[in-house]
């Protein structure tokens, strides 16, 4: 059958000859050094072109969700109800620059308003039974609640009316609210978020609910609050058995954050910033998920001035923040019937209570008042 032999390969006859094997493409009449050369340039700007082509899907993609996120962003921000006016018209000329510097010098002051609606109408019209300054070091993270009792008798308008704090929420909405607090208050607050108490239902339901400890004469009341908050928001919800501690739902903790029949409203007040205090923490441990679900829900029910970037700023760096002390004012008062007012928180005095105030807030401890106050 003789011997099968396999052809002889290039490879096979450089190798005999002692000489190395040429790149693809290379005749052997060329200079190698030369041609080696051009095969790494060739290579060179294969690799450029590759990466610009790379580079350029890259930036559409990232444009495209840019422009995606924008969208959606500005979708859920059109929900927002917004109260037409400028941070100007709220602002407490009164002040000096000097000490309004040092006010707003590592301080951020939002108002946070929760509205007594049955409807989705969060603006003038409706009483604010939550007023509250709320006080951000920038520096520390620590927030400072203080709630101004609704009941304050204070200056409530530019013509000079005298009645209860709430009362200028109701005939102005926030706007009005704002220069109430900040005349009355020697304050400079130009930023505010108003609730109803659908959005606080929604969002704590999100979060999972929060745990509270029930008292007997809270429990008396609590079912007659937990009915009319269902048949206001239309959100299920069910009565507590006794009292004890419980795991309030959404409702349940909107009714608790309502009771004030078996003692004050000075009560009430600590019992809302209990609810604002659980439901931060709750917030500072949700995921992604529940906090966009948050956003989406509530948004209809809020009333802001703040921006995205604002929201979005204070959502990424909300593990840097923490709730410290909290209060009501006036922190010294006394409680007098008013012919065609009502039962009346009277600041005893306002000057005193202001100064404590700003003592509370920025360590202010000899902080005078302005002549307007006085």
């Amino acid at each position: 059958g003789g011997v099968q032999t396999r052809p002889v390969s290039s490879l096979s006859r450089a190798r005999a000859s002692g000489t190395k094997r040429l790149p693809e493409g290379l005749r052997a009449d060329e200079n190698p050094r030369e041609a080696l050369a051009q095969a790494k340039i060739a290579r060179a700007k294969q690799k450029k072109v590759r990466r610009r082509i790379i580079a350029m899907i890259v930036a559409e993609c990232f444009t495209l969700l840019l422009i995606f996120g924008y969208g959606y962003l500005a979708r859920r921000w059109n929900m927002i109800q917004r109260e037409e006016f400028k941070p100007q018209d709220v602002q407490n000329n009164e002040l000096s620059v000097e000490y309004r510097k040092e006010m707003q010098k590592g301080y951020r002051m939002i108002a946070i308003f929760g509205v007594d609606s049955r409807s989705t109408n969060v603006g003038a019209g409706v009483q604010s039974d939550v007023n509250i300054i709320c006080c951000i070091n920038e520096d520390t993270g620590e927030i400072k609640l203080v709630s101004l009792y609704r009941d304050t008798y204070l200056n409530i308008n530019d013509s000079g009316s005298y009645r209860k704090f709430n009362a200028a929420y109701t005939n102005g909405g926030p706007e009005q609210a704002l220069k109430a607090m900040n005349k009355n208050l020697d304050l400079d607050i130009t930023e505010y978020i108003t609730f109803s108490w659908k959005a606080v239902a929604e969002g704590i339901n999100i979060l999972g609910g929060v745990d509270v400890d029930i008292t007997r004469s809270e429990f008396k009341y609590i079912n007659g609050f937990i009915t009319e908050t269902v048949n206001a928001t239309g959100i299920g919800s069910h009565q507590l058995t006794g009292p004890g501690t419980h795991h309030l739902d959404g409702v349940q903790a909107v009714a608790y954050g309502r009771l004030r029949l078996m003692d004050t409203d000075y009560a009430r007040t600590e019992r809302q910033r209990k609810i604002i205090e659980l439901a931060f923490a709750k917030a500072k441990k949700a995921d992604f998920a529940a906090l966009n679900n948050i956003l989406v829900t509530i948004l209809p029910n809020v009333s802001t001035n703040l921006t995205v970037s604002d929201m979005t700023s204070m959502a990424l760096n909300i593990s840097k923040y923490h709730i410290g002390e909290t209060a009501g004012f006036p922190f010294a008062k006394g409680n007098v019937t008013i012919p065609g007012k009502g039962d009346c928180v009277i600041p005893q005095t306002l000057e005193s209570n202001v100064s404590q105030l700003h003592a509370f807030l920025f360590g202010q401890e000899s902080y005078a008042p302005t002549e307007r106050v006085k």
